[in-house]
């Protein structure tokens, strides 16, 4: 299951997670976005013990976009104790995605 997070619950959800996290910084409009929700869905269910899964709206949330330096969308990105440390960029294939989130447990 994703979570959709926004300025006020990034914190809680995101940065105090005590779990890995997979931030996935995305837009309505955006065609690879809607590629990669399906390949997002069974990653966060797969890991589900060990990740939480997040969706940022860009549109809604510019301020958390910026902060992040999201230049292109879908932008993903590893959270782990509160620090972003790593990303991938575009329409990810599930083995790609799997990778970002195994190599960073």
């Amino acid at each position: 299951m994703t979570i959709s997070v926004n300025k006020e619950t990034f914190d809680s959800e995101v940065l105090q997670s005590e779990k890995l996290v997979l931030v996935d910084f995305w837009a309505e409009w955006c065609g690879p976005c809607k590629q990669v929700a399906p390949r997002l869905d069974e990653i966060s269910e797969k890991y589900s013990e060990n990740l939480s899964v997040c969706k940022v709206d860009v549109d809604s949330n510019r301020e958390l976009a910026l902060q992040y330096n999201v230049r292109s969308i879908p932008s993903l990105m590893i959270f782990k104790e509160g620090e972003m440390i790593d990303s991938l960029m575009g329409a990810v294939s599930l083995e790609e995605l799997e990778d970002l989130v195994t190599r960073n447990f």
